[in-house]
């Protein structure tokens, strides 16, 4: 904490009560607990700052969400998907990157920060759209597969996004060899996930079934999970897509039940800290370009529930459950905060700002998206005609 120096476990045990106090009064006025532990973080920014064992903690969390993400993949299962997904992935492409950066040509700013607030707005926020999945029990509803699959091509697409501006603002442009050999890391990233989960883990069946009661088995998990994430970042590539590939890999095990059970209280202690994280990052000033953000932030809505109700019907899915997908998929988070931090101090600002009102509002859809779909589309109730005797 800055002005007072206190022990580390002291200050952990400091952030660890106050989480569980926001998210006792998010069950209690139900109100999902992730927005309260990103307004627990602008709250509290200025002692947390650059708090690098917050970060870490967070990162871990992240990376253990995506981890158990991939696990419900098998790789048989991931090109179903990703056959299926690629023509929705391509019009979310063109509608939350091409169109918002358009809008921002229109409003006479540089293609380059008009590029940049287009990235911003394009990724939803994987680690909140999971998470609200999951703690709302839609992960076995009919949409859940497709926005999954959505967030799985965003999360191939946006780290590409993300090295083409780092190119961009510093000045030194990004060549087609670079943007072939960013490609690259990517596809034999995924190969050898998929090389190492049919060749290799595939056969370790025995190996789990042994020793998944052990207490060093957990060791063996986390470590797959954080040196595959980690070797995504060592590519220049995110962290998330590496997690979620390992993830993959350990689904060809095909022992997903008792892995998951290991890794959900490590994953439910430290995902909050991402979260928490987050919030510490949005620094509130004077709001530049106010019309440009709130349009861009409506039509960013827009274009996701778009994306639901044209794309889920791409994938099969019924008219009232892509509706419901595309109000389940606003949520900004942490690719527009990657995205964010490499702008200027005015669009920084501006960034955060669409960010947070883009988590709350999101997060504020999802959990309202069964409703006003079902008023959309009420359910028909069938009249049995019983004849009069």
């Amino acid at each position: 904490m800055n002005g007072i120096e206190l022990p580390i476990v002291l200050t952990a045990g400091i952030v660890l009560l106050l989480l569980f106090c926001v998210g006792f009064i998010g069950i209690k006025i139900k109100i999902p607990g992730v927005i309260l532990y990103i307004l627990l973080g602008i709250v509290i920014g200025g002692l947390f700052t650059d708090n690098h064992l917050l970060y870490i903690a967070g990162e871990i969390g992240i990376i253990l969400l995506f981890f158990m993400l991939g696990m419900e993949f098998p790789v048989k299962r991931l090109i179903q998907v990703a056959k299926k997904i690629a023509p929705a992935g391509f019009l979310d492409v063109l509608l939350s990157l091409g169109v918002t950066t358009a809008i921002c040509l229109l409003f006479g700013l540089d293609w380059i920060t008009a590029f940049l607030i287009g990235g911003i707005a394009y990724a939803t926020s994987s680690s909140i759209t999971a998470k609200m999945l999951e703690s709302s029990k839609r992960m076995a509803n009919p949409e859940s597969e497709y926005m999954l699959g959505i967030l799985i091509f965003e999360d191939l697409v946006a780290p590409i996004v993300v090295a083409i501006l780092v190119g961009l603002t510093a000045g030194d442009g990004v060549t087609g060899l670079d943007f072939s050999i960013i490609v690259l890391k990517i596809v034999l990233l995924t190969v050898f996930a998929v090389l190492l989960g049919t060749k290799v883990f595939s056969k370790l069946n025995r190996f789990c079934d042994k020793y998944v009661t052990e207490d060093v088995f957990i060791l063996f998990i986390v470590g797959i999970a954080l040196s595959y994430g980690g070797l995504a970042l060592y590519l220049d590539l995110s962290e998330v897509l590496g997690a979620f590939l390992a993830g993959i890999i350990l689904a060809e095990t095909k022992r997903t039940e008792p892995i998951d059970q290991l890794l959900l209280p490590i994953r439910d202690l430290l995902l909050p800290l991402f979260f928490l994280y987050f919030g510490t990052s949005i620094v509130f000033g004077e709001i530049p370009m106010l019309p440009l953000l709130i349009i861009v932030f409506v039509w960013s809505i827009i274009a996701k529930i778009i994306i639901g109700i044209v794309g889920g019907k791409w994938f099969g899915l019924s008219k009232k459950v892509s509706l419901r997908a595309g109000l389940s998929m606003t949520s900004r988070g942490e690719f527009s905060v990657i995205i964010a931090s490499l702008a200027t101090a005015p669009i920084a600002l501006f960034s955060s700002i669409f960010i947070l009102a883009s988590a709350t509002v999101g997060i504020v859809l999802f959990v309202y998206a069964p409703k006003i779909t079902n008023k959309i589309y009420p359910k028909k109730i069938k009249v049995k005609e019983t004849a009069a005797t």
